[in-house]
């Protein structure tokens, strides 16, 4: 038996963890960052490695906080936690505005911004869409993760705005607002999971619910001692180093050569858009076709992406093929580690995989802002991200059969179920 999902159909579920991921950390933090570089360069003089490496810290600090959040989750539930989450990321986002004249202080806002706002990003959306799908899982996260898409699209829009008719200060308080009014409502009146995965902690030898002939899940310690965790983990890396690395840097990199502000801003739609595009494809295609072939594919469009923004021979085309990548990465942690781990310590290995995305995430930007200040130029690194693309690609293809695939939930006499959540499904 489960808890009946907001409004009677689990889809509402989808609804609600999709309007707040416009509001993740990911569209308000990071991929706002390259809008503020020179309006802090302008104000207090400092280089863009500096400013990127703010943005670093707030990754890292997240992907110390995600595994403790990922826990709590599986202890105490989804919605107990996130509630207060949202509140804390919302104000540790406002309290950017209060930076003064050091850079080390900046840096130490944006870590506090990462390490309160850990809980506002996937996590605990991912494992209360999985928990509610089984047989549509990779179209239910693909659903949900372009809201990150979206707001890549719109979120830096509004920020732009904020900046050029209130400053930056404003516009990090304007962030921290927005976060709260989209984010709390969304989790108050649409987030709740099954009572089964609620009392899987409580009673860890019970059957599946599903099937008494299912694998039982893996516990931390079994998933992190086998060599699938340890790939998806480096794959992750990779491909969040070039993915977010470029988010952030493409605002300047296109200012330099020769885009107005408001133009590279807007450019930045296509970021969104197309990150919008990516998750929801491929998440139709994971539940078709074996995700690793397809997580490939997604992750070879990059080193397209790359030649085009660089030669600039047409940076839109760059910047799409950019979002698709970017568009996928995050569908494929919360499906694979379903897939190949299971649904009862989902919080905790999909907090580890996501630390590993992150870690990527401080790496990436860092590394494009220090090959501009000490080389001049951002050619050396996007060559690396290149050769990063190339790298995952391989690593993924090692990953092997899923151990939990999706199960025959057609009745005796063969009809399809109806539109039920998964857990009531025998």
């Amino acid at each position: 038996m489960a808890e009946v999902p907001a409004f009677g159909s689990r889809w509402w579920i989808v609804f609600g963890a999709t309007l707040s991921m416009l509001v993740a950390q990911g569209p308000v933090i990071l991929y706002t960052l390259g809008l503020f570089i020179k309006p802090l360069n302008q104000d207090f003089g400092w280089d863009r490695a500096s400013i990127s490496a703010a943005g670093g810290l707030a990754a890292i600090s997240s992907a110390i906080a995600v595994p403790f959040v990922g826990w709590l989750i599986d202890r105490w539930g989804i919605r107990t936690i996130l509630l207060p989450v949202v509140v804390l990321s919302a104000s540790s986002i406002a309290l950017i505005a209060l930076t003064p004249n050091s850079v080390v202080a900046f840096m130490l806002f944006f870590a506090i911004a990462g390490f309160l706002g850990s809980g506002q990003g996937p996590l605990g959306y991912a494992k209360c869409v999985s928990a509610w799908f089984d047989d549509r899982r990779g179209l239910a996260l693909g659903i949900t993760m372009s809201g990150i898409g979206l707001g890549a699209a719109l979120v830096p829009q509004y920020a732009q705005w904020l900046i050029g008719s209130f400053g930056w200060r404003t516009a990090y308080v304007g962030l921290g607002l927005l976060t709260l009014m989209i984010a709390f409502p969304a989790v108050f009146l649409f987030i709740s999971e099954p009572i089964n995965e609620k009392a899987a902690d409580r009673a860890p030898t019970a059957p599946s619910a599903i099937s008494p002939a299912r694998l039982p899940d893996l516990e931390v310690r079994e998933a992190l001692a086998g060599r699938r965790f340890w790939l998806i983990a480096v794959a992750l890396l990779l491909v969040s180093t070039v993915t977010q690395g470029m988010v952030v840097h493409t605002v300047p990199l296109l200012t330099d050569k020769g885009y107005s502000p408001e133009t590279a801003a807007a450019l930045m739609i296509a970021v969104g858009l197309s990150t919008m595009a990516g998750r929801l494809l491929s998440g139709y295609l994971v539940d078709r076709i074996f995700a690793p072939f397809v997580a490939t594919f997604f992750f070879l469009l990059p080193c397209l992406g790359i030649y085009l923004l660089d030669s600039a021979l047409s940076p839109v085309a760059g910047i799409i093929s950019l979002g698709l990548a970017s568009g996928t990465e995050i569908d494929m942690i919360g499906f694979l580690t379903s897939r190949y781990f299971g649904m009862k310590r989902f919080g905790q290995l999909y907090g580890y995989l996501f630390a590993s995305f992150v870690v990527g995430s401080a790496f990436g930007p860092y590394l494009m802002g220090l090959a501009f200040e000490r080389l001049h130029s951002y050619e050396p690194a996007l060559w690396s991200f290149g050769v990063f693309m190339l790298l995952a690609s391989a690593v993924i293809l090692c990953l092997g059969p899923y151990r939990y695939p999706v199960e025959d939930k057609t009745s005796v006499n063969g009809a399809q179920p109806v539109d039920i959540p998964a857990t009531e499904r025998a």
